[in-house]
Order: structure tokens, then sequence, then C-alpha cells
């Protein structure tokens, strides 16, 4: 599986980058068939205290992308929070099949 992560309009440190990347391999043990994990990271304006937001984009070759977006006051609690939606819509997805 590859991990993209891009951060717009500010440089995302070693350990948000770290934090993403173990969480995205959390996932990926639940679900082997996904080949690409894309976030993306970007402060939303006006400089408010929930302007964190984190966008994840699921790739599964077999199925439609799944995708989720959250705002939250960190972007580790955003990325967290997309990565809970992206679990709920894994697990209806697996029940489809």
């Amino acid at each position: 599986m590859e991990v993209r992560i891009q951060s717009i309009h500010f440089d995302a440190t070693s350990k948000l980058e770290d934090f993403i990347n173990k969480k995205a391999q959390k996932l990926a043990r639940r679900n082997e068939a996904i080949t690409l994990f894309d976030v993306t990271l970007k402060v939303v304006k006006p400089e408010t205290a929930m302007n964190k937001e984190a966008s994840i984009k699921l790739t599964i070759p077999s199925a439609e992308d799944l995708f989720a977006s959250k705002v939250a006051d960190s972007f580790e609690e955003a990325v967290d929070l997309a990565i809970d939606a992206l679990d709920r819509q894994l697990e209806k997805l697996k029940e489809k099949k």
C-alpha cells in the first residue's frame, strides 16, 4: 500500500507523518485490498480553534474509492475522525460482498 501525504500551505512535521503512516498501516491490516492511502492536510481560514482539515481517500481496485474529510482542533484529531469514518465505510463495503 502506498501512503501519500500532501500538506497545503505548510510543512507537515515528521511526527505528524509518522502518526499518519501508523494509522494507515493499522487500517491496511483490516483490509488488504487498499492500494493507495491519500491524505490531504490543510489549515482552514480564518484562524479559529477548529481549523485543521484532513481529507483521506482510499483506493481499492475492486470497489469505488472511499473518501472522508474531517475538521478538528489538531491534525491528529482530524485524521483520527476521518479514519473512523473510513473504517465504517469499509465495514459497509465488506457487508455488501
